[in-house]
């Protein structure tokens, strides 16, 4: 076939040199061969179809290729974008091709060995010295963190609840940058503590001049106080009263010192009682005991309305009637302000300030004069 088509295109050479009609017929026809010859061969070029796969059938794609195809990514240093193509295979490719230089400290996302691909955003922060004061303690670090509070959590610095952070947590950080923290720890408290009894000092007449005596021991009150303490750094806690109320009321101690002599007794208790029984309208012989305001079942008030204590006493009202003015030797002047259910005919109840000295008086006959 191919000597054939030879001879033809040989035989059409020479009659396209001849321009007579039947010529160009003839050469028309020869002209319509070549194309026939030559359709003829290219199908016996081509080979047999089959059924293997493209992929395979016609092998060839960007990994064998001699030139990759490029790919579109976008780098943001440090916040600034800048979108390009290239060729490179994987993010620390390309940092290479671009000349873009990693330190220690530095943010790469993704990382060195991830591929790259159409679209893919590489965001890299470039690690900034910065200055962190803890309390009195500084130290120089290097952080790639855009924030304040991402500079800390970076370095692992915990940030209490009541802790000062300056500048504040959401601030953007930039180099040489100083971020202080002043720790600050608060914390209530609920504190008890003593209340001392006054001292009561009283003089007593009928006392010996240098002698004492103990009515009362007295009792020891209690405060409650709710404190708020604020500590900052390591300094020392100031403190702030919330509440405070009394627990437990204190109770004075009553000491009863003496000022008088022997001589100067006798002559008060003789002056006394004769001026008693000159102004006496009468005299009456009666059994007396003591009490005190604070007994057991008593409330303090006396029947006159008055408050019971030293110089009330208790009477029968059909032997001494209320209100009347007495005058009892060892006791003093007194007035008829109270009754007691035990308290009939000559009997009376001489009223003192303390369980001791009702305690000490005891019970005894005594003569009491009733004063016009």
């Amino acid at each position: 076939m191919a000597a054939h088509c030879g001879a033809v295109q040989k035989g059409a050479e020479l009659i396209v040199n001849d321009q007579s009609p039947s010529t160009l017929v003839r050469a028309s026809v020869l002209y319509i061969g070549l194309l026939t010859c030559l359709a003829g061969t290219a199908s016996a070029a081509e080979p047999p179809a089959t059924d293997i796969p493209a992929s395979i059938a016609a092998p060839g794609n960007a990994a064998t290729s001699p030139t990759d195809p490029a790919v579109i990514v976008t780098v943001l240093l440090d916040g600034a974008p800048s979108t390009f193509p290239t060729t490179a295979h994987t993010v620390g490719e390309l940092l290479g091709e671009r000349g873009i230089r990693v330190a220690s400290g530095d943010y790469v996302s993704p990382d060195a060995a991830a591929p790259l691909a159409d679209g893919t955003l590489i965001v890299i922060r470039n690690a900034r010295p910065i200055e962190l004061r803890i309390g009195s303690t500084k130290r120089l670090v290097r952080s790639h963190g855009p924030k304040v509070r991402d500079v800390l959590r970076e370095q692992r610095v915990a940030v209490g609840r009541y802790d000062r952070v300056s500048p504040p947590l959401d601030s953007r950080v930039a180099p040489n940058e100083t971020i202080a923290i002043q720790r600050v720890s608060r914390w209530t408290a609920r504190e008890r503590k003593p209340i001392e009894p006054a001292v009561v000092q009283r003089s007593d007449a009928t006392l010996a001049l240098g002698k004492t005596e103990t009515l009362s021991r007295g009792v020891v009150g209690e405060r409650e106080t709710i404190v708020s303490y604020t500590k900052f750094d390591d300094g020392t806690a100031s403190r702030t009263i919330l509440a405070s109320r009394i627990v437990r009321e204190p109770r004075p101690r009553i000491i009863v010192r003496g000022i008088a002599t022997y001589q100067s007794l006798a002559r008060v208790a003789t002056q006394g009682f004769e001026s008693a029984v000159h102004m006496a309208g009468s005299a009456l012989h009666m059994i007396a005991t003591a009490y005190t305001g604070a007994c057991y079942g008593c409330t303090g008030m006396t029947a006159s309305g008055v408050r019971a204590g030293f110089g009330i006493i208790a009477v029968d009202p059909s032997v001494i009637p209320l209100g009347t003015k007495v005058f009892i030797p060892g006791y003093g002047r007194a007035i008829a302000g109270d009754t007691g259910g035990s308290i009939l005919g000559h009997r009376v109840d001489l009223g003192f300030d303390t369980q001791t000295a009702a305690v000490r008086f005891g019970r005894r006959p005594i003569t009491l004069y009733v004063l016009r």
